[in-house]
């Protein structure tokens, strides 16, 4: 199977014009709802150039979402509520133990390109796994990134992150979830972003044996999210537009490149 790795996109211009990322960790998880209406209050505010671009880094309570290509055969079983998205893509689920990111970027400043905008966003997560030695990879015909598997078998593979974003008015929404330590039981009650074939799964930096915590992998996501993206603002952030407060983050004790 050849692995795509779509070098013949660059990665998304770093205007020096724009001031450094907002960059927030919740504490605690917030419910869907409230994260999307947040998300959309925040996305008119950067359109209008009244806010910050924002990084949004939570956990949910356990909970499928579908995306706008999703089909009613993939929820097998409403085992958590369900939630519509206006995101791209099909069902997914999530939970505590994944690392949700939620990315809102001008990308009229950035380079009004949506194909590189996903690419820079599927780099970030395979260079943040590889510093817990995890060698991530993309797939032509699936979305996601994925980690080989052949301890289970010839041709099979794990899925260790989702991607979905949505674009309005040039300022993106959504983005990525990264398995950490979820209870990989609960995808069972959806076909996780349509993908049915028995070769594929899914899997987690715990279930392939990397015992890391929650802030280490925010350390490595923020280290990697600058090296693609631009400079980011890492102190503490303030509750404004009732958004949950954040914490800071020091680099120690994280795995090095």
């Amino acid at each position: 199977m050849a692995v795509k790795f779509r070098n013949d996109l660059d990665a998304l211009q770093q205007p020096s014009r724009l001031a450094p990322v907002e960059w927030r960790v919740g504490e605690a998880p917030v419910g869907y709802e409230a994260a999307v209406a947040f998300m959309q209050t925040r996305a008119a505010a950067i359109a209008a150039c009244q806010a910050r671009e924002l990084v949004w880094l939570i956990e949910h309570p356990p909970l499928y979402t579908s995306g706008t290509s999703a089909k009613p055969g993939e929820l097998i079983e409403a085992r958590f509520p369900v939630f519509a998205s206006g995101r791209g893509g099909q069902m997914t689920y999530h939970g505590p133990g994944q690392r949700v990111a939620y990315v809102m970027l001008n990308l009229k400043a950035r380079g009004p390109d949506v194909r590189r905008f996903v690419t820079t966003l599927e780099e970030w997560i395979i260079r943040t796994l590889s510093r817990f030695n995890v060698r991530g990879e993309r797939r032509e015909d699936r979305i996601g990134v994925w980690v080989r598997r052949p301890d289970k078998g010839e041709g099979c593979e794990d899925k260790i992150a989702a991607i979905g974003i949505r674009v309005t008015q040039w300022v993106t929404l959504h983005g990525m979830a990264l398995n950490v330590a979820p209870d990989l039981a609960h995808f069972s009650g959806i076909v996780p972003c349509g993908v049915s074939e028995q070769r594929y799964g899914v899997t987690s930096l715990a279930d392939l044996g990397m015992r890391v915590s929650m802030p280490e992998v925010d350390i490595v996501l923020g280290q990697e999210f600058e090296a693609l993206f631009g400079p980011a603002d890492h102190s503490v952030g303030s509750t404004e537009n009732n958004s949950p407060g954040a914490r800071a983050l020091s680099s120690s004790s994280v795995p090095s490149r």
